[in-house]
């Protein structure tokens, strides 16, 4: 299993459509085989950036995401915020799972 972690840096007063925007997310990824999770953690300090959090069964399963018409789609809609809205780079981050207290 891996995680994929996207940092998005959001400036504070964005914040509430950020999160309007995935609450209202076009729900692409939930269909992809070796999805597992999601999840949009909403930083405890301003300025923080907020976390997407995806599972998946293996690096190859969120490739073929990324590859995929489906990931088009879902992302087409990410101009619905403009550019000032987000205060640095995103940074996308993937692990492996070596420990799951759950298992």
């Amino acid at each position: 299993m891996i995680t994929v972690a996207n940092r998005i840096f959001v400036h504070p007063e964005y914040a509430e459509q950020f999160e309007e925007r995935f609450k209202n997310r076009a729900r692409q990824v939930d269909q992809m085989p070796g999805f597992l999770r999601n999840m949009v953690l909403k930083p405890a300090k301003p300025g923080d950036p907020y976390v997407v959090l995806t599972l998946w069964e293996s690096q190859e399963a969120f490739k073929a995401w990324t590859e995929s018409e489906a990931f088009k789609q879902g992302h087409a809609r990410s101009g619905t915020l403009p550019r000032e809205a987000f205060s640095g780079p995103n940074q996308l981050e993937v692990h492996e799972v070596i420990l799951d207290s759950l298992e």
